[in-house]
C-alpha cells in the first residue's frame, strides 16, 4: 500500500507548534484594510490556533 499524499495546500497554510497545537493565519489580511477598525486589525495579528474539532482532520492532512 503505497503512503498517503500530504495536502500540499494544507502545508502552506498550517504550521505544528511544540506542544502539538496547530498554529493558522486569519481571513481578511490580504488588502482594503482601511474598512477596518483599528481595533480588528490589532486582533488579527495575535497568533491564532486551530481548534480541537478541526485539528486531528488538519494533522492527517499535513502529514
Amino acid at each position: 500500500m503505497p503512503k498517503m499524499k500530504s495536502v500540499k495546500g494544507a502545508v502552506k497554510r498550517f504550521k505544528v507548534k511544540k506542544n502539538g497545537s496547530i498554529k493558522r493565519g486569519t481571513a481578511f489580511r490580504s488588502h482594503i484594510l482601511t474598512k477596518q477598525d483599528a481595533g480588528t486589525r490589532r486582533g488579527q495579528n495575535a497568533p491564532k490556533t486551530v481548534s480541537k474539532v478541526d485539528a486531528k482532520n488538519i494533522k492527517a492532512m499535513i502529514a
